[in-house]
């Protein structure tokens, strides 16, 4: 019905998003891709339909490979995750090409970090949690934990060759990759913002590196 009112002539459209993997809470939105091959270049637009809010994700298959690439190279994949999973409501003779193309690069995913990368990465985590451990000021400790737990999640995922996330998609690609882990990760954090104890959170990064290394800091240059 949507996709008839507001996109008549489009060649393809998907439903994808939180509703088609029965994760939808009170305030999800509808995503809908939908490919029309004559648009000079890619847009979204929100909107609400019906009572529902609506996102639109409006490309042509050269601007969908476009952001396939940014995704990949920022290792987030939200278009590729998105018509992967998407559920067909307009078909079209390219739409199985494309989703089997999303789901490939789902399934690959993110290129592996060199160890140079490994390196930068162990260094500013290093910085991090000495900040955090050596901070006396509350209101500092918050924003340097939730600094922490992105690096954290990015070196866990990414050295393990896994998609990473952000703001709600930091535990479920966590939890996707080691729920063990997941569990430990957000428990740690979650006794820290209650609590204000430390000890969980340091112990937590400390293991993290200590697999590549431990903590990095004498010797490290960047050139």
């Amino acid at each position: 019905m949507f996709v008839e009112e507001r996109f008549p002539d489009c060649d393809a459209a998907l439903l994808a998003g939180s509703v088609i993997r029965g994760e939808a809470t009170e305030t999800s939105d509808l995503d809908i891709v939908v490919f029309k091959k004559d648009i000079p270049s890619a847009y979204r637009e929100s909107l609400i339909f019906c009572g529902w809010p609506v996102e639109v994700f409006v490309h042509n298959l050269h601007t969908c490979r476009q952001f396939f690439k940014s995704d990949v190279g920022r290792a987030r994949p939200s278009l590729p995750r998105m018509v992967a999973e998407g559920v067909v409501i307009r078909n079209s003779d390219f739409l199985a090409d494309i989703m089997d193309e999303a789901k490939s690069i789902i399934e690959e995913g993110p290129a592996e970090w060199t160890q140079k990368e490994i390196e930068f990465k162990r260094y500013f985590i290093t910085d991090t949690l000495d900040d955090f451990i050596g901070s006396n000021n509350k209101a500092e400790e918050i924003f340097i934990a939730n600094e922490l737990a992105d690096q954290l999640h990015e070196f866990v995922l990414r050295t393990n060759k896994r998609w990473i996330g952000k703001s709600k998609w930091v535990v479920r690609e966590l939890t996707r990759f080691d729920p063990e882990f997941a569990g430990r990760f957000i428990g740690a954090f979650e006794a820290y913002y209650k609590t204000g104890t430390k000890q969980t959170v340091i112990k937590l990064a400390e293991e993290v590196l200590e697999e590549y290394g431990g903590r990095l800091f004498d010797g490290f240059s960047i050139k």
